[in-house]
Parts: C-alpha cells; structure tokens; sequence
C-alpha cells in the first residue's frame, strides 16, 4: 500500500506523457496551482462523469489559477479517444507503470463491490504554487466530486 500525502508534504514531482504522447511535467506548472487527479480507467462510467465535471468547471478552475491534471493508467492511445469521445479540455496524462499513482498514494488495497481488490483508489491532490500539498483526498466519489472540492477550495 502507497503512503498517503498529506498537507504540507512535496508533491511528488512526475514527467508522464499526454493524450498526444508528449511529456507534461509538473515542473512545468512550477508557481502555478494544480489539482491533479487519478481515475481507475478512461471511457468507464464514473471516470466520464468526474472527467466531463472537471472540463465543464475548467473555467471557473482556470479563473481561480488552477490548472487540471487527470492521471490514469491508460495508454495515451486511449486518452486521446477518451477526449475525443467525451470533449475533454482537461490534460490526461499516462503512467502504466502505476509509479506517480503510488507515489501520491492513489493505487493500492480498495474495497469494490465488497471485496478487497489492488488497483486505483480515486484520489485528488491540490498541489500550492511552491510544489507542496495544499489537500489530499482519497477515496473520492465519481459524481458531485468536482463540486465538493469547488466549495472546499473556496470557489
């Protein structure tokens, strides 16, 4: 089981390749805000319907000087046909190697449908413009997420 963050904590910095195959680095948002959030698959129900509430929210997100980040382990192959498919305008970035994921705390022992299972546990980190943990939730819900977090953050 991965450590969870906690506020306060160095994000884990991370280069992964997009939707497009090219690299997006964390370091690349240095001085900026960013929620970054880990979804079990693309084109999956619950994972459409947290992907489409963050890009209808983007504006708003982007207003308060955050920038989104979605992390799964889905090839960038089928990010690009998960955003075709849905209108994404979040970024979708790939880790098949499942490291970032660990490294955030976001993969490891779940409950589903009543048993225990290892995979991607639905998380959301807001990462401050110093590259530290702002708030780490694990364990969150696919549907009125996005929300919870806009009253949380204040927005």
């Amino acid at each position: 089981m991965s450590a969870r963050l906690q506020a306060g904590d160095p994000a884990p910095a991370f280069t992964l390749p997009d939707a497009d195959g090219k690299p997006v680095s964390l370091a690349d948002h240095a001085g900026r805000k960013v929620i970054v959030y880990f979804y079990p698959a693309a084109l999956t129900p619950g994972c459409t319907k947290q992907a489409c509430d963050f890009t209808d929210n983007l504006a708003l997100l982007a207003g308060a000087g955050y920038e989104v980040i979605g992390v799964s382990p889905d090839s960038p192959e089928k990010l690009g046909k998960f955003r075709a498919k849905e209108d994404l305008k979040v970024t979708l970035v790939s880790d098949p190697d499942k490291e970032i994921l660990k490294a955030y705390g976001a993969f490891g022992e779940k409950t589903l449908y009543g048993k225990t299972v290892t995979g991607v546990i639905r998380s959301t980190v807001v990462v401050d413009e110093d590259g530290k943990v702002a708030r780490a939730l694990y364990n969150v819900k696919a549907t009125g997420h996005v929300a919870k977090l806009i009253r949380d953050l204040g927005l």
